[in-house]
């Protein structure tokens, strides 16, 4: 990062740490209730998953996928094919993007896996999870214990994963974003770089790296699964079809998906007055709370209602399907606590985007930081 733009996100840090902490403090809730409390609030059913339900939505997913595939091939070289132009001008555009967002809804069911909402069985879930994953070209395991990190420490300046504020005696070590992070490319760069200093510098193609070395044969497994479904699948194809096809079929719906994926877990944790915590002050309920419902549109059920974040982020063992009915209730009985958008996506991504490189930088001292445009 040059001085330059060091020297400008250091002076936004200071002028909303000397203007806006008493601000800052004021957005933290009130009358928080224990972990506990919630959960006596919301329908017990609401953590039980159905196996039946559960293997369901993989079907009518992987269903919905295989169709958007043959509609593709249909349009581009079956009998029903436009002519070339139109290929390139609407018929990819519009698979890359469908296929991505399913590519996005099957992660989400790899991620229910990963928490153990899939099903009761821990062995499924890691079948079903490094099989759904590996597709999408996720390390599971390795994903599935960075995440968990995550939830441990969500709305904690410290310790959380990922797009936390930075003290500014850090400001030094961390460089500038590419416009809106790169998008999908930001996916994949953390996959294998990480973010910020160690221990979130893990690498999640290294199973022995010191976030995973504890599970390192859990996470060589998914690893392996992914090797396999690189050179049984994709490599074949290439081979088959050309380097060219996969890009077009694969590859790009693949950066399509990243693409949702960094929008979504950006906007899932960033919002104006949306408080971050310094270690001290953070604890769990607080700092889950810290998290955003926001409605994606006709994708909203479609990639699973991941939009219900807070709920999802207090209780984890919620599966996807009962976080609707559990958030109606949390809403209706903890007014008070609940954050949600109904700001279209893209224009919030962009301006929290601003918000964020301006003023990620804070001063050594902050105990609570928002982003807020006053």
């Amino acid at each position: 990062m040059s001085s330059e733009i060091v020297t400008r996100s250091i002076a936004t840090a200071k002028n909303v740490s000397a203007e806006g902490r008493t601000h800052a403090e004021q957005q933290v809730p009130p009358n928080i209730p224990s972990i506990g409390e919630l959960k006596k609030s919301l329908p017990d059913h609401c953590f039980t998953p159905s196996l039946s339900l559960s293997f369901y939505y993989v079907l009518k997913d992987l269903v919905i996928m295989t169709l958007l595939y043959v509609s593709m091939l249909a349009l581009t070289e079956g009998p029903l094919a436009l002519h070339w132009i139109l290929h390139y001008l609407a018929v990819y555009p519009i698979y890359w993007f469908l296929q991505g967002t399913m590519m996005w809804a099957i992660f989400v069911l790899g991620h229910d896996c990963g928490h153990g909402s899939f099903s009761h069985n821990w062995v499924i879930n890691d079948i079903v999870g490094n099989f759904l994953h590996s597709i999408i070209l996720v390390p599971y395991y390795p994903w599935k214990m960075s995440h968990h990190h995550h939830h441990k420490n969500t709305g904690n300046i410290d310790k959380d994963e990922i797009f936390y504020p930075v003290r500014m005696k850090e400001a030094n070590k961390k460089g500038g974003f590419a416009p809106f992070f790169g998008l999908g490319g930001a996916w994949f760069a953390y996959l294998v770089a990480g973010y910020g200093d160690k221990p979130r510098t893990a690498n999640h193609f290294n199973p022995f790296d010191p976030l995973f070395a504890r599970r390192a044969a859990a996470c060589g497994a998914s690893l392996a699964c992914l090797a396999a479904f690189l050179s049984l699948v994709l490599v074949p194809y290439a081979v088959s079809y050309g380097l060219a096809n996969l890009a077009l079929h694969y590859i790009l719906p693949v950066f399509a998906f990243a693409s949702w994926l960094v929008v979504t877990t950006f906007l899932h944790h960033q919002d104006e007055n949306v408080p971050w915590y310094v270690d001290e002050k953070w604890d769990f309920v607080r700092g889950n709370l810290s998290s955003v419902d926001r409605h994606y549109g006709w994708a909203h059920d479609l990639v699973h209602n991941i939009g219900t974040h807070q709920i999802h982020h207090l209780f984890i063992k919620i599966p996807h399907y009962r976080l609707e009915e559990a958030t109606a209730v949390f809403r209706e009985k903890y007014p008070h606590l609940v954050r949600k958008s109904t700001e279209p996506i893209l224009p919030a991504f962009s301006k929290m985007f601003k918000l964020f490189n301006d003023q990620r930088f804070i001063e050594n001292d902050v105990m609570v930081h928002v982003y807020n445009t006053k």
